[in-house]
Order: structure tokens, then sequence, then C-alpha cells
């Protein structure tokens, strides 16, 4: 009966934390047992399965990394892309594990760790590639063209970046939408390599463009990379699992995570070789 008491007052505690202005600590989580987690319902990156529990390169590694810190349970959430940021800030989970792009625009609102992962852009078009698309830039030579993209995701700056206009973008809530958008009512869906992988992996009617070259911005082909984010305030929290993250990325456990979900060891390097502060600064 007193160990269930002290694990009811630190979960009022840690609750408490998350819910007020106050920053949540290590110490709070560890003797709450638990921390609330969030992630998009976006395969590979992050989602949850049909029973219930999250999996993905970020949740995966998440429950990993704060096992090592001596906490042994993460509670999930699935919220939209597009409300991970917002739903952060207002402290309705602790950190958020999809993989979003570490860019200077979100460096602002949150406190990214350093790269989990790296990765390309990609289309995705109806079978057959009908428009003959085989990069960004190739929608905005015909204005007639339309592409959607998932709310909240910075694939709408490339497309931007190139030249696609606003009049030729779509917005849709979930990725899980794209297939049935781009059979429907758009020419093409922009995402990441891997979501555009595993969306025509399972879809009938549409397909990956290949070959696919990068959108060239500022004069550099376009990279992502994907970290996980924590509070601006939660520092100690963020700086524990940080540092964390870099000792977990050095073993063989941490490369099988994203090698299974198809990272070629390309991306990995890159991710490790890139510096948060660096991303942060636009560099």
């Amino acid at each position: 009966m007193k160990s269930m008491i002290r694990y009811s007052v630190a979960a009022l505690a840690l609750a408490a934390a998350i819910g007020s202005a106050q920053a949540l600590t290590l110490e709070e989580v560890k003797s709450a047992g638990y921390i609330q987690g969030a992630t998009a319902n976006e395969v590979p990156y992050g989602y949850m399965k049909e029973d219930g529990t999250a999996a993905g390169i970020g949740p995966d590694v998440a429950i990993a990394v704060f096992k090592r810190m001596g906490v042994n349970e993460v509670n999930w959430t699935v919220t939209p892309f597009g409300t991970l940021i917002p739903g952060l800030k207002a402290r309705r989970f602790a950190f958020a594990a999809a993989e979003q792009n570490i860019s200077p625009e979100r460096c602002k609102q949150v406190a990214f760790t350093e790269p989990n992962s790296s990765y390309g852009e990609g289309l995705l078009v109806k079978k057959g590639n009908p428009k003959k698309l085989t990069t960004y830039a190739d929608i905005a030579k015909d204005p007639s063209l339309k592409v959607a993209v998932v709310s909240g995701a910075n694939n709408i700056d490339f497309l931007r970046a190139v030249g696609v206009k606003d009049n030729q973008i779509v917005i849709i809530q979930a990725n899980a939408d794209a297939p049935a958008t781009v059979q429907s009512r758009v020419d093409a869906y922009a995402a990441t390599e891997l979501t555009v992988s595993k969306l025509a992996e399972g879809s009938e009617g549409v397909e990956q463009v290949k070959p696919f070259t990068d959108p060239i911005v500022n004069g550099k082909p376009v990279r992502n990379y994907g970290g996980f984010a924590f509070r601006l305030e939660d520092k100690e929290l963020h700086d524990a699992f940080n540092k964390a993250l870099v000792e977990f990325r050095k073993t063989d456990d941490y490369h099988k995570i994203l090698t299974s979900y198809g990272l070629s060891d390309e991306s990995i390097k890159a991710a490790a070789a890139k510096d948060v502060a660096d991303l942060c600064a636009g560099k």
C-alpha cells in the first residue's frame, strides 16, 4: 500500500509539473515512473500500432533512451503533426518524438536534441506518374498542377523555395489521407522519402516518383534532420535526454532500430555528423 501511495503522489507531482509553468525535471519523472510523450501517425517516423503501442524511429529510440535514464514507461499520445509543437508548449505532454525537421523557426519555439535521423524528400503521384514529375521544381513549371502537404510539415517551405505558388498547394491533416487525395484532387503529395515509400507500399493507384531529385534550396540539395523536441523551460530534462541520446547513437541497438525502418547507413552517418546548434542557426 505504501508503494502505491508513493507512486500516486509522484504521479500527481508530475501531472502538476506538466500542467503548470514550472520546469519538469528528470527527478520528477523518475519519481513518477513514467513520462508523457507524443508522436504523429506517420510511418515510419512515429505511429501507433493496432495493439495500442507506439512504434517508429522516434518512439523506439525514445523508449530505449529513457530506459537508460531510469524511466521505464512512456505513455504515448497521438496528435496531428501540425499540433505537436503547440501541444508541447501547452504542456499536454512532456516531449515529442516524431522526427520533426530541426529548423531555425522551430528552434525558437522548442528545444531540440541532437539529430536522431536524416532523410531526403519525395513525391507520391498517381500510378504511371502521368505528369512525369521528377522533382518539386517540376510543379512550379505548370501553374495548373496541385500538390498536397500535411499540415505543419516543412515540405511546404521547400516547395515555395523552388517557385511553387500557394494557390497550387493543398493542405491535408494526415499522411494517411494522401493516397486518396492524390487520386481525387491533386497531382502529387510532397513528403519525406520514407513517408512516400511507405504510403506507396500500402496503397493502390499511387506510386513513389523514381528517380527523384531533391530540391535545391540556397544552392544545396535539401536534407532533413529529425530530432526530439522538449519545452524550452525544461532544460535539465532536455539536457539529460540529449546526453543519453548521444551515447545511445554509438550502440548497435541504435543502428538496428534505424535500419529496421529503412534508413540507410549513409543517412544514419549524415545525422550523426550534424550539430543541433548549426541546424538551429540555419547552417
